[in-house]
C-alpha cells in the first residue's frame, strides 16, 4: 500500500514537471480550458443570481382563503391553529372583515359609497405565505386548501411564476447546450495533447515495454497529466469568473444606489467550485483516457 502510494506522488510529480518543462504550451491549454469553462459556468451563475433577483421584486408569494360566511371564531382559532402547522406555509395573517372594510374604503377612494353599504359584504380571510415559491407547489396547496371545510374561495395569482420558471428553464437548456459541446471540445483539446505526447515519446514507451512496463504502468502518466491539466483549467474558470463578478460589481453598485437596493453578484458556492473542479478534472482525465487507449496499443516493440 505504502509502495502504490509513493509511486502515485512520484507520477505526480513527474506530471507537474512536464507541465513546467513546456510552460507556453502548458499555460495555452489551460487558458483555453478556462475560458471555455467558464462561459456556461458564469451563464450558471447568471442565472441563480437573476432568479434572486425576480424573487425579490417580484415579492412574496401570497394565496388568498376566503371564508364562508357564518365561520364562528372556534372555527377560525381551529383553521388559523391548523394553518400554522402546515408543513408547506411559512406563516399566515389573519385579516377580519371589518378590516377589510376600513382598507377597501383607504385603498379605493370610495369612503362615501362603502359608508352607505348597510351591511358588511367581506368575508373574513387568511393571507398565506408559502415556503416555496415555484409555480406547481404553489398551485398543488392551492388545491390542497380548496378542500378544507370553510373555505369559500382561494386565490393564488402564480402568472409571475410561470413566466419566471419558464425564462429559468430556457436559460438553463442553453446553459446546458453551452457546457455540453465546450465539454466535447475540452475533450478534443485533451486528446489531442496526450496523442502528441505518446507520439513524442514512442520510443521511450517501446524500451519501457521491452523491459517489461505493463500498458497500465505506462498509461498512468498521461492520466495524471490530463487530470492535472483538467484541474487546473477548472481552477482558472473559477478565477475569471471572480474577477469578472467583482468588476461587476463594482460597476453594479452605483447603478444599484439610484434605486434604492443594495443587489450584488453572488459568487458560486463551495458546493459549484467543488463540481466545476471535480468536472474539469474529469474531462482531462476522460480525453487521456481515450487518447491512450486508441494509441498505446498501437505501439509495439520491435
Amino acid at each position: 500500500m505504502k509502495s502504490a502510494t509513493i509511486q502515485h506522488v512520484q507520477v505526480i510529480r513527474f506530471t507537474l514537471q512536464r507541465l513546467l518543462h513546456t510552460p507556453v504550451a502548458s499555460l495555452l491549454n489551460i487558458l483555453v480550458i478556462g475560458i471555455a469553462l467558464s462561459l456556461p459556468v458564469g451563464g450558471y451563475v447568471l442565472l441563480k443570481n437573476v432568479q434572486g433577483l425576480a424573487e425579490q421584486t417580484a415579492g412574496t408569494p401570497q394565496i388568498s382563503v376566503f371564508l364562508a360566511a357564518g365561520t364562528s371564531q372556534e372555527e377560525i382559532t381551529r383553521i388559523s391553529k391548523e394553518l400554522k402547522e402546515h408543513a408547506a406555509i411559512d406563516h399566515i395573517e389573519f385579516v377580519p372583515r371589518d378590516l377589510a372594510l376600513k382598507q377597501l374604503q383607504l385603498s379605493t377612494g370610495l369612503a362615501d359609497v362603502v359608508g352607505g353599504l348597510t351591511q358588511n359584504p367581506l368575508p373574513d380571510a387568511f393571507v398565506i405565505y408559502p415556503v416555496a415559491l415555484d409555480a406547481p407547489k404553489l398551485e398543488l396547496l392551492r388545491d390542497d386548501l380548496r378542500s378544507w371545510p370553510r373555505f369559500e374561495h382561494v386565490q393564488l395569482d402564480s402568472a409571475w411564476a410561470h413566466k419566471l420558471q419558464a425564462i429559468l428553464r430556457f436559460g438553463r437548456l442553453a446553459v446546458l447546450i453551452l457546457a455540453a459541446m465546450l465539454s466535447f471540445a475540452l475533450v478534443a483539446i485533451t486528446f489531442n495533447t496526450i496523442r502528441l505526447q505518446i507520439l513524442t515519446q514512442r520510443d521511450e514507451i517501446e524500451v519501457a515495454k521491452l523491459i517489461g512496463a505493463t500498458n497500465g504502468f505506462i498509461r498512468r502518466p498521461f492520466l495524471y497529466f490530463g487530470l492535472v491539466q483538467g484541474l487546473l483549467g477548472g481552477a482558472t474558470a473559477w478565477l475569471i469568473i471572480a474577477c469578472s463578478l467583482l468588476l461587476l460589481n463594482y460597476n453594479l453598485a452605483e447603478l444599484a444606489q439610484l434605486y434604492a437596493s443594495n443587489f450584488s453578484l453572488h459568487h458560486l458556492t463551495p458546493g459549484d467550485s467543488l463540481a466545476l473542479l471535480g468536472f474539469s478534472a474529469y474531462l482531462g482525465w476522460l480525453g487521456a483516457w481515450l487518447s491512450v487507449s486508441q494509441h498505446l496499443w498501437q505501439i509495439e516493440p520491435k
